[in-house]
């Protein structure tokens, strides 16, 4: 009988990592990396990896949990990209417009649930029988884009929701992907947030209800934006995020702070 993965959680991870009762947040930040260009290559030293499933294996996975790594799926929940193998089970009444300069990539109508939620399920599904801890659901900003659909933005924190819920059902965490401005209507539903350029766009204080209740901020910065990358870390480090600078591709090439 093939056993059942145990169940992992941030909560978990981070409990290791505090060293004394009176540790802070800061001192128990993760280390985490981000790739979805390929070739994957997990960097030891992390407590977390982020990565897309089609460009992995179940292997890679099992070994990644072997050495104690938490790990994270990507999936994007508010765009249907072209290449999915999934992609013919999407009716076109859900499939808005193309999203801005990425062709291979169309909107959802985020408001269906009856058809949107049963598909997600399946890849929540597919991450899990992987071995993932997690969900990275991107894309969760269709109410502030031009989908082709009327979508507002308490659709959009009722999609979001609902997802949190049928994550959690199946055993798996789930995270906010940027959307700052839904943070407190997201937070007590999400177990982790990640956020791409907070910080050299100025935004990085909204989120920090997730570290105020000790739940992990994964935070990404670009190196083709110029960010005061020694002013990042310090900001980091006052406030127990963990950044990581990463190229636009997300390759394997990764700095931390020191």
């Amino acid at each position: 009988m093939k056993r059942e993965k145990q169940v992992r959680s941030f909560a978990g991870i981070l409990s290791g990592l505090v060293l004394s009762g009176f540790a802070t947040f800061a001192q128990a930040a993760p280390n985490w990396d981000w790739q979805l260009s390929e070739p994957i290559l997990a960097p030891q030293g992390i407590e977390i990896f982020n990565t897309d499933p089609d460009s992995t294996s179940a292997r890679n996975i099992a070994r990644l949990n072997a050495r104690g790594v938490y790990t994270i799926c990507y999936v994007s929940v508010g765009t249907l990209e072209n290449y999915r193998h999934d992609r013919r089970f999407f009716p076109a009444s859900v499939i808005g417009r193309t999203y801005g300069v990425w062709p291979d990539e169309r909107f959802l109508d985020i408001r269906q649930l009856t058809i949107l939620l049963p598909l997600m399920h399946a890849r929540f599904q597919r991450c899990k029988d992987m071995g993932f801890d997690a969900i990275e659901p991107d894309n969760m900003d269709v109410y502030d884009n031009e989908s082709g659909f009327r979508i507002s933005w308490h659709d959009g924190v009722r999609y979001i929701k609902a997802l949190a819920d049928l994550a959690h059902s199946m055993g798996l965490e789930i995270g906010q992907k940027n959307v700052p401005e839904i943070t407190q209507q997201l937070i007590g539903h999400m177990d982790f947030v990640i956020t791409e350029g907070c910080f050299s766009d100025g935004w990085c204080d909204d989120v920090s209800a997730y570290a105020r209740a000790g739940k992990p901020v994964l935070a990404a910065e670009y190196t083709d934006t110029n960010v005061n990358w020694a002013a990042a870390c310090a900001y980091a480090r006052s406030n127990g995020y963990s950044m990581i600078l990463k190229d636009r591709d997300l390759t394997a090439a990764l700095e931390t702070c020191p």
